[in-house]
């Protein structure tokens, strides 16, 4: 059976004008992500792999090329179009959690659901869920001060997960945390896509953590060297 595209990429440039200089952040990048995928974009600093990942969220405008996710052509929408878009089909997982302070993991893990309109009753109902799901069932009313960088990462996914989004993505999700806890969050970002059927693409510069994914996007200067397929990482 053919695997579903749930985000295209063609012929994708980010041009940047440093004075009179031209820089290439992308330069000409092409390739498809399958639904129930966990894709690794993988490069060094400065490789253009974070700047892909925000051409893909829509938070950057490509200078030309197009990018469709769940059949939408984000590069023409305009800001409010955008935002909906990523309310409805987007989970985000961000390096330094961005957790509220003042809230706790329940509040925390439903804020997208508010700005989404839910009701109250449903969206700490299903942060509840979303808590438990992630292993977090005891910290239900902790703040993030509360818990180790481990436990709010786990915050972080929850919320991420809790819109349902088609597609989430992950801007080095372990990058603040210690190597046994680093391992723990792979394996549950594994497990998600397994169970859950969802689509995961994960930026990281650590090409052992990228072998966690099932297909590994290679980057360097702007261009992909190569695309590899990988039998993931499972201890």
């Amino acid at each position: 059976m053919a695997k579903k595209t749930v985000i295209q990429v063609r012929d994708l440039y980010r041009i940047y004008e440093l004075g009179e200089e031209k820089v290439r952040a992308l330069n000409g990048v092409s390739f498809d992500v399958h639904k129930g995928e966990f894709c690794a974009i993988v490069g060094t600093s400065g490789s253009g792999k974070s700047t892909l990942l925000n051409m893909l969220a829509g938070l950057e405008k490509p200078t030309k090329g197009k990018v469709v996710i769940a059949g939408e052509h984000i590069e023409k929408m305009n800001e409010t179009k955008l935002v909906k878009f990523r309310q409805k089909h987007i989970g985000f997982i961000f390096q330094s959690y961005n957790l509220m302070p003042t809230m706790n993991a329940v509040e925390n893990v439903a804020l997208p659901l508010m700005f989404a309109g839910v009701s109250k009753t449903e969206r700490n109902e299903r942060a509840v869920q979303m808590l438990k799901h992630v292993g977090l069932g005891k910290y239900m009313d902790h703040k993030p001060t509360q818990m180790s960088g481990g436990q709010q990462q786990r915050v972080g996914i929850a919320r991420a997960l809790v819109v349902r989004p088609e597609i989430i993505f992950a801007d080095e999700p372990t990058g603040n945390l210690d190597s046994n806890t680093t391992m723990d969050v792979l394996h549950l970002l594994q497990d998600i896509v397994l169970k859950q059927n969802q689509t995961l693409v994960m930026v990281t510069h650590d090409d052992h953590l990228a072998h966690f994914a099932n297909r590994l996007i290679h980057i360097k200067d702007g261009k992909i060297e190569w695309i590899e397929e990988n039998e993931p990482i499972t201890e």
